[in-house]
């Protein structure tokens, strides 16, 4: 039986706004029917702290670090923590919430997309698999998550290697359509990402990175060899593919649909109104 095809976009680094602005209007053209279900990489430049639609900036981002480090700042239209995106590939899935293999359940959903990223750790020679919470303790820490950082906080079907975390991912469900998005770390640089949120003093920044070193893990802390951003690519590309038994065809944005993807980052990602709004 013939596989179904989705679009496959490579987008390279895109700025924070592009970035999320080219997610939305990928869930706008799946939502009106002009494209079907698409699978996006993507990258940032500059290197991006990106938050969740619902943190508070002002209490949980250092924005004086955020700036110090030269770093971009966006806020995501799906939920989850703080992310710094950096040294990582970072994937988006969009597909109709009516689709035959789409479960009606968020969590359900977020499961089987990511076969597709639990495929690729495979082709990548890493044993992943995922962990799902088993005590009412770690169900409830997924409801309330006490930390501001996305790879310290847990999730349902979480993809881990060696009991670490290997990729954070959010989602979101908007005109019948699913956007998930997240990142898939090659490297890490702890000190930085601690340095970008607020804390009460400095030894519960202390225990909370000690205590994230034994809950989130870069693909080369833990690879046999240096695992480089195109070796990733490939291996995810046939990821999503074999996961989702799907065939990805390439897919180029037309000059018309980039100027829309231009007008979405200007008018909401590029405003502060939208970025600091709560």
């Amino acid at each position: 039986m013939a596989k179904e095809v989705w679009n496959f976009i490579d987008t390279g680094a895109g700025s924070p706004s592009f970035n999320m602005a080219l997610d939305e209007a990928l869930l706008d053209w799946n939502s009106q029917g002009k494209i079907p279900p698409t699978i996006r990489f993507y990258g940032w430049n500059p290197a991006t702290l990106s938050i969740g639609y619902f943190q508070k900036v002002d209490k949980e981002i250092d924005m004086e670090a955020v700036k110090a480090n030269g770093l971009g700042f966006v806020r995501r239209p799906t939920g989850g923590r703080g992310v710094l995106h950096e040294h990582e590939l970072t994937y988006s899935v969009i597909v109709s919430e009516e689709h035959p293999d789409m479960p009606k359940t968020v969590t359900e959903a977020y499961r089987v997309i990511s076969e597709g990223i639990l495929k690729g750790f495979h082709h990548l020679g890493m044993e992943a698999y995922f962990a799902v919470p088993k005590t009412d303790e770690e169900r409830d820490s997924l409801k309330n998550p006490r930390s501001a950082v996305c790879f310290d906080a847990p999730s349902w079907y979480e993809l881990v290697v060696e009991g670490r975390k290997v990729a954070g991912s959010a989602q979101t469900r908007q005109k019948g359509v699913i956007l998930q998005h997240g990142s898939i770390l090659l490297d890490i640089e702890e000190d930085k990402l601690f340095s970008l949120f607020k804390y009460p003093n400095d030894r519960v920044k202390e225990r909370m990175q000690k205590a994230f070193k034994n809950k989130a893990v870069a693909i080369n802390e833990i690879s046999k060899q240096r695992v480089t951003l195109e070796q990733a690519k490939e291996a995810f590309k046939k990821g999503f593919e074999e996961g989702l038994n799907i065939e990805l065809k390439p897919y180029e944005l037309t000059a018309e649909e980039l100027e829309y993807v231009n007008k979405i980052a200007k008018e909401r990602y590029e405003h502060d109104e939208w970025n600091f709004k709560r």
